[in-house]
């Protein structure tokens, strides 16, 4: 069976540093922070005060008060992007089959904001048990997908993946492995995360997982620095059409790349730390090479999960260089999280764009808020550190790790006909 092309015809970004994707690009080619003191809720009690918020959002702005009381913040933010993306792809939905189109949309933890809700709201009765009829609804991790198919009318395949922080990339391999095997003509593909609240912080707090760097918190997302002390809470979305190559071609859509494969694998090593010696990430980035029918040699950048955890970012490069060799220290890494903070589920959805972005523009984000080079990693490495740099990019990867040892990354390449 000869497999399908697969192309992108659609972005979507509804992010800490731009909610279009216009915007969300201009801001991390210039190294713009995402990071600020959070508004969601009181932070005087919490060890960490600061998180990359989506800056100035108001639902009545997108949705009227009945939707907004039908949707968690997560579901509001993945209807957002996912209709930007859906705009851009210009769709002329009278003809388009949609039996054969389908949605995927991630998160990693779905409708925290409205279980901590219910949760107080039952608490503090008298044990009657008095919950809101849309709770469970509004709850679900993968109520999202549901949103955006009745929204647009999709009847193709509609779900959510849900490992962790890689939940949103293997919701792009499962989209592009259903196109190229004939499932499918499109699928609008992401993910969306709204944790910045005070189960969502306190957790993470909990775990030493993210930064309590509270007197510089602006720069406290500092991938690869040896001052480095835990991930940047994010919140927001980043949506993707995936679409055949035929299907956009006769339709005359506008093509931003080509996704040519996909890569997964586990750690099996521990529940929430990467295996020391980066043995996931690299079957995870072979497995990719081999999918996309490439050698080392052939990419041009990876955007790294590069959280800015002490242990996260030196397995994840002895990994890339177990994987590439020399010619790790050639291509362009970098971490957008250093601007845009951890999205959690949607951080696959939304570094993926940034690679794609990368590809269409030959233009490489970087690495900001570094200062303090760390012995543990090797200083040859291209960290894109601080600036922005143009080069040719005409294949690109991106790489995401979740809790429970799941790893993911995505291939795409500059399109040609």
């Amino acid at each position: 069976m000869e497999l399908k092309r697969v192309v992108v015809t659609g972005v979507g970004a509804f992010t800490p540093v731009g909610k279009d994707v216009a915007t969300f690009w201009d801001n991390l080619v210039n190294g713009v922070s995402g990071a600020d003191l959070i508004t969601h809720f009181d932070t005087s009690k919490f060890k960490t005060k600061f998180a990359c918020e989506v800056k100035n959002y108001d639902s009545k702005d997108y949705f009227d008060r009945k939707e907004s009381k039908m949707l968690d913040l997560y579901a509001q933010y993945a209807i957002i992007a996912a209709t930007q993306a859906v705009e851009d792809a210009k769709f002329d939905l009278e003809t388009l089959n949609l039996n054969k189109a389908g949605v995927i949309w991630s998160s990693g933890i779905g409708g925290i904001q409205t279980f901590l809700e219910e949760a107080r709201n039952f608490c503090a009765g008298d044990g009657t048990p008095r919950f809101s009829p849309f709770f469970i609804p509004k709850m679900i991790s993968d109520i999202a997908a549901g949103h955006i198919s009745i929204k647009y009318g999709f009847r193709g395949p509609n779900f959510g993946t849900v490992s962790a922080c890689a939940s949103s990339t293997h919701g792009l391999i499962d989209g592009f492995n259903y196109i190229r095997l004939g499932k499918a003509n499109t699928f609008v593909v992401g993910g969306s995360e709204a944790s910045i609240n005070e189960a969502g912080m306190g957790g993470f707090n909990a775990m030493r997982a993210i930064s309590t760097n509270n007197d510089e918190y602006k720069t406290a997302s500092r991938p690869f620095d040896a001052t480095r002390d835990g991930f940047v809470m994010g919140e927001g979305a980043g949506a993707i059409v995936l679409e055949e190559y035929e299907h956009a071609i006769a339709r005359g859509a506008t093509i931003y790349a080509e996704m040519i494969g996909g890569g997964m694998s586990a750690d099996a090593y521990h529940l929430t730390a990467p295996h020391p010696d980066g043995l996931g990430a690299k079957l995870v980035m072979e497995n990719a090479l081999e999918d996309a029918n490439l050698k080392p040699e052939d990419v041009d950048y990876i955007n790294v999960h590069g959280t800015a955890t002490p242990l996260g970012d030196v397995a994840e490069l002895k990994g890339i260089q177990e994987v590439f060799g020399d010619h790790a220290f050639k291509m362009n890494v970098s971490s957008t999280k250093s601007m845009t903070g951890h999205l959690l589920g949607a951080a696959g959805a939304v570094e993926a764009l940034a690679v794609i972005l990368s590809i269409k523009n030959d233009m490489i984000p970087p690495t900001i808020n570094h200062n303090t080079p760390d012995p543990n990693i090797d200083s040859r490495f291209n960290l894109t550190l601080n600036k922005a740099q143009k080069r040719v990019v005409n294949v690109g990867i991106s790489n995401t790790f979740g809790f429970g040892g799941h790893n993911a990354s995505v291939v795409f390449k500059k399109f040609e006909k």
